[in-house]
């Protein structure tokens, strides 16, 4: 993602789900540089599905955004601010700018209202539970049934409205499980004398494209289908106290350069196994970086792989990254939104979170919000300006 000097060594491999679906169809012969001018992703035309309110919204969000300070200390400000301005000031303060921004909404009604416009957008939703919990942070079984409860919400919502033809949602283990039991599990499974966990050689600072190719291979060994969600990664403040603690190399990339070698370099070979067999593997390229999108679409283009046949798909944060997201859609890409929904309390500490991991995003989002101000100006300019 976008402006890290420095990001763990490792794009993070989640698997998704089981792929028994209908096989995606291949494209026509490729037809390389024949990518479309609009990838480019220049013209600012892509916000003008936004309404006044949503296009000043933003551009006030992002302008907050963009001084380091205000990120890098949002959640102790917040708490800050919730203590001077009561709960109701708060709610008003929040709701309707960085709550409205990054979240869709609270009730099902809310969430359907704001996941039909991306539908016609040519978005999909994917529905976040923003639940989960950190080392430190364990709450109890009884909270544990709780998150169960929402997951399977979250599920039904996912799978009975309809969003999308191909619904999807996002779920943390850690939700569900004790962050320190998640450590003890790990722990033990390398201290035996085989080493079946990609996991524990991930944390040891194995290159990332090994890793996959590992996968790949049990992938094929065990006769399942595997899902990538490929990233550049967060937690780099938490990996590297972590490797101090235990004695262990820094397992951040030393240059902004050595990530992108890195999740390209996952993302060419994921692509090439799904050229080879595309009802088997699936992707979603997760990124906000507009060179892997690029570069993404063009090995699709040469390898033959339908813009929307299922195995491939892109995946950026609701409320960022809307001019990439809109004109993927646009050029008939399979373009995913990581949706989060609920109350402004149990939101709260996921954005926080969130603007923790992406500050760097955050802060270097100049290019969206230059995109914004042109539309913006657009729109002030008298009829036949130029």
């Amino acid at each position: 993602m976008m402006c890290s000097r420095l990001r763990p060594p490792l794009p993070r491999l989640l698997l998704l789900r089981a792929m028994g679906t209908a096989a995606p169809r291949l494209g026509a012969s490729p037809q390389p540089d024949l990518l479309s001018p609009a990838l480019a992703f220049e013209d600012p035309s892509a916000f003008r599905v936004k309404s006044w309110g949503e296009l000043l919204r933003a551009l006030g969000v992002f302008h907050l955004c963009s001084f380091p300070l205000l990120v890098n200390n949002c959640g102790k400000l917040m708490s800050v601010a919730r203590t001077l301005l009561g709960r109701r000031g708060f709610s008003l303060l929040l709701q309707p700018t960085v709550y409205a921004q990054f979240v869709a909404g609270e009730t099902e009604t809310e969430i359907s209202r704001s996941v039909e416009k991306m539908k016609l957008l040519g978005l999909r939703p994917m529905l976040a539970v923003p639940i989960e919990e950190d080392l430190g942070e364990s709450t109890g079984e009884k909270r544990y049934d709780d998150n169960l409860e929402a997951m399977l919400e979250c599920v039904r919502m996912s799978h009975s409205n309809t969003w999308s033809k191909d619904p999807m949602m996002q779920l943390k283990v850690t939700a569900l499980l004790s962050p320190e039991l998640c450590v003890k599990i790990t722990t033990l499974i390398a201290q035996q004398p085989y080493d079946p966990s990609l996991l524990v050689r991930a944390m040891d600072g194995e290159e990332s494209r090994s890793l996959l190719l590992d996968a790949l291979s049990l992938s094929k060994s065990e006769g399942f289908c595997l899902g990538v969600k490929l990233v550049r990664g967060a937690y780099m403040d938490k990996e590297r106290k972590l490797a101090e603690k235990e004695g262990r190399l820094d397992p951040v990339h030393q240059s902004w350069e050595d990530t992108n070698d890195s999740y390209n370099g996952s993302l060419d070979v994921m692509l090439n196994a799904i050229s080879q067999k595309h009802e088997r593997y699936r992707i979603i390229v997760a990124t906000h970086n507009e060179e892997s999108v690029r570069r993404a679409a063009k090995r699709m283009d040469e390898l033959g792989i339908d813009k929307d046949g299922g195995s491939v798909c892109f995946g950026q944060l609701l409320g960022m990254c809307d001019h990439v997201s809109l004109t993927l859609a646009k050029e008939g890409y399979a373009i995913y939104k990581s949706v989060p929904y609920g109350s402004l309390d149990d939101t709260l500490p996921y954005l926080v979170r969130r603007a923790q991991e992406n500050r760097t995003v955050l802060q270097g989002i100049r290019k969206e919000r230059d995109l914004l101000r042109q539309e913006l100006w657009r729109r002030l300019r008298p009829r036949g300006g130029s």
